[in-house]
């Protein structure tokens, strides 16, 4: 799994081996806020600035982090960005209220404005399906939440939720699936059709940093700003607090198949420490096999981990299919292509 981490007050870092390992990218020693990156981690954008107020401005790369330029945008309090599946599409948010939210649909080369007026928004948090087709941008004002199904070209404001302040936002692959964390009570809320309607699964109201989703939406991982992190297997109905640190957390992401989590800490305390903490669990996917044609295509959500698949004609012999799988950005999920011989067979999926 690709990642890629921003520090208050250094620089940004980029793994290729699920945070084994990291390399320190060519960004210079700012105060970065955040990051985006597409799914095979070559195209980034970031926030980043001198700690000013209102004085922050957004790089991207599009060598996984080599060589950095500058965007060709206003200098303002840029708080949030998201990328797209392949990078091509970000969004990025204002949260001075002053610019409302930019977007780029050619990785950052241009902008445009996205004014929410004559409503005012000022932007927290950002997130976009896979294909960067339908959008969400959260923050504090009246309302607080606004979507988008044409790529940002129009936003719809959601007028249900008040006397919310919106922290952080995730989105599953097809941007059907959102969920909504923040710090007031109720604090998380849900939506399981793009953000036309919001509900509280009655979580209490914490103060709640950040959120992450798997492509599916059906794991997520949210995390406090002062205390543990929380996760989900159904959607948010039910959440299980982990043997964390009760710490400070700032940030929470999650791999396509909710099977690797990634929790940042701030370390804005004293005494505290800055740290990356990573859970691996072992991923169980699903293989989907649906007709094209003649032919099979079977998919599965990306793992954190390789998977092969392999077919039999009695499920005592196994082969592995030599089709190559290829990625679909608009849903995270490997295809292989297959051209079954005979009248019924067999699939499944296993490690090499």
């Amino acid at each position: 799994m690709n990642l890629v981490a921003a520090d208050f007050g250094t620089g940004i870092y980029t793994s290729t081996n699920s945070g084994a390992i990291w390399n320190q990218t060519s960004a210079s020693n700012e105060y970065w806020l955040s990051v985006a990156s597409s799914a095979d981690g070559t195209k980034l954008a970031a926030i980043g600035g001198n700690n000013v107020p209102g004085n922050y401005d957004i790089c991207i790369s599009t060598n996984s982090g080599s060589t950095w330029i500058p965007a060709m945008l206003p200098v303002t309090s840029w708080q949030t960005v998201a990328s797209s599946a392949d990078g091509t599409k970000l969004i990025a948010g204002d949260s001075a209220g002053g610019f409302g939210v930019y977007t780029s649909t050619n990785s950052g080369v241009t902008w445009n404005s996205n004014s929410l007026s004559p409503y005012t928004l000022y932007c927290s948090a950002v997130a976009m399906s896979a294909d960067g087709s339908k959008m969400v941008a959260v923050g504090s004002g009246q309302p607080a939440i606004y979507t988008s199904t044409n790529s940002g070209a129009t936003w719809v404001p959601n007028n249900t939720v008040t006397n919310f302040y919106g922290q952080s936002v995730a989105s599953s692959a097809d941007g059907t699936k959102l969920v909504l964390v923040g710090i007031v009570e109720p604090a998380i809320r849900l939506s399981t059709n793009s953000g036309a309607t919001w509900a509280s699964n009655g979580t209490p109201g914490l103060y709640w940093q950040s959120v992450a989703s798997s492509a599916d939406g059906t794991r997520l991982v949210a995390a406090e700003e002062d205390g543990a992190i929380y996760t989900s297997t159904n959607s948010g109905t039910t959440w299980t607090s982990n043997s964390v640190p009760f710490t400070f957390w700032r940030s929470v992401a999650s791999s396509a198949d909710g099977s690797k989590l990634v929790a940042v800490i701030s370390g804005n305390f004293p005494n505290l420490a800055y740290g990356i903490y990573i859970s691996d669990s072992t991923p169980t996917p699903q293989l989907n096999l649906a007709p094209s044609g003649s032919n099979l295509t079977a998919s599965w959500i990306i793992p954190s981990k390789n998977f092969v698949v392999q077919q039999s004609p009695d499920l005592s012999s196994w082969t592995d299919v030599t089709n190559a799988p290829t990625l679909n950005l608009s849903n995270l999920q490997d295809e292989v292509v297959l051209s079954p011989t005979n009248t019924s067979g067999f699939y499944r999926l296993t490690t090499p």
